[in-house]
């Protein structure tokens, strides 16, 4: 659901001047913060990088991170792991070394702390009265496993996944799911994500995007989102949607 911005022809008398004003005005705020998943919420990222690095290097063959960013917000259309690997062995991976590359990917995620000021931004959105969502290009499973796990899933009132859309990051159709979901429309709400996919994607859907870059994101190019941060606990809701408003 997109928001259509307001078009009208100027009028000459100032007073009509102002009252249009006010509604463009009113017609931009924020009223909904839909959250990334991996990288953002919870830095997934490193250790599912960390995991096949593992398995790469076990094999003698370097894990090209400039193809394995191509991954990150979205799925392994770009780039594949596995079979490129087992292109360049000339042979499948055995289940043994599959098990072992999930097992830890396992391992690594568990040690994952919740990371810093998603919980307190969240909470101060509902308290506000705000919608608060998860647009994420994983599986519902994972998603919503690990919100449980952190005990957070009861800050969002939507969780959409790619079980839910035909495309994932950087397409639009997750952002879109996710405003239909909440009920905003798009200028009313503000993605926060982690990498140029997911920037991608919610611009390409309309909404005002904070990019909050992970270790595997912090060299890529996020260019493209209004706002950057080092972390979600640089900054109080309010001085989060006064910069951005």
């Amino acid at each position: 659901m997109y928001s259509r911005p307001l078009e009208w022809s100027l009028p000459r008398d100032p007073k009509p001047l102002d009252q249009y004003s006010s509604l463009h005005l009113a017609s931009q705020l924020i009223n909904a913060l839909i959250f990334d998943f991996d990288g953002l919420i919870l830095d997934t990222e490193e250790p599912i990088y960390r995991s096949w690095a593992e398995v790469y290097a076990a094999n003698g063959v370097p894990l090209p991170f400039e193809q394995w960013v191509k991954t990150v917000g979205s799925n392994n259309q770009e780039f594949h792991p596995q079979h490129h690997l087992e292109e360049r062995l000339g042979r499948p991976l055995t289940q043994e070394e599959i098990d072992h590359r999930i097992a830890r990917r396992v391992e690594l995620v568990l040690a994952k702390p919740l990371l810093p000021g998603v919980a307190d931004l969240a909470r101060a959105a509902r308290a506000r009265g705000m919608k608060v969502g998860v647009a994420s290009s994983s599986s519902r499973d994972w998603v919503r496993g690990h919100l449980e796990r952190l005990g957070i899933l009861d800050l969002f009132d939507c969780l959409c996944s790619r079980d839910d859309v035909v495309n994932v990051k950087p397409e639009p159709d997750l952002y879109v799911a996710a405003l239909e979901c909440l009920g905003v429309g798009a200028g009313e709400a503000v993605a926060i994500e982690d990498s140029p996919n997911g920037i991608t994607s919610a611009k390409r859907a309309g909404l005002r995007t904070v990019a909050v870059p992970n270790p595997i994101t912090a060299g890529l190019d996020l260019s493209g989102a209004d706002l950057k941060l080092g972390s979600l606990a640089e900054v109080t809701l309010p001085e989060l949607l006064g910069r951005l408003e």
